[in-house]
């Protein structure tokens, strides 16, 4: 029987790439990243609606809403903005980081704290099996939030154009 080098792996269970990736992809924030188009962007919605809420009694504090209806509105969307912002930085860091550690051919790991990192370089199969699970499931999920981003880019150009015509 040959032994698999993954069984010979010195990391520790948990910092362990393929582990870090699978528990991510289970967690309840990131998990959303791998629903479908319509799914994922009913989630965006509901954090932004939410982010909305929050950020409506300082909109009104700054414009009425009865007399700048229309500042209101635009500036309890820019608020609630902040909220997804900072969600979709949180998901980018965090599967940018399972990415790079799946990428990589030499993993640091801890072995009881942070006083005694060490290194391990990754067989040429366990390298080869982490690369692929970067291509074909964490890009695609990078260039997901890369795309919403983009849109919230768009709608904050959208709204300042819309403001200033007001």
């Amino acid at each position: 029987m040959i032994k698999s080098s993954v069984s010979n792996c010195p990391v520790p269970t948990e910092q362990q790439p393929l582990n870090e990736y699978e528990e991510l992809k289970s967690s309840w924030l990131f998990s959303d990243c791998t629903l479908n188009w319509r799914d994922y962007i009913t989630k965006i919605a509901w954090i932004w609606g939410l982010s909305c809420v929050l950020a409506a009694p300082v909109a009104a504090a700054s414009f009425t809403p009865h007399k700048y209806t229309l500042q209101f509105i635009l500036s309890g969307a820019a608020g609630g903005s902040i909220g997804v912002v900072l969600i979709l930085l949180r998901l980018y860091l965090g599967w940018s980081y399972v990415r790079d550690r799946l990428a990589s051919p030499i993993i640091f790991y801890e072995e009881s704290g942070w006083y005694d990192g060490q290194t391990w370089t990754k067989p040429l199969e366990v390298l080869n099996r982490d690369r692929l699970i970067v291509t074909y499931e964490i890009k695609p999920i990078i260039k997901r939030l890369q795309i919403t981003f983009a849109g919230l880019a768009v709608s904050f150009v959208v709204g300042t154009i819309v403001w200033h015509l007001v």
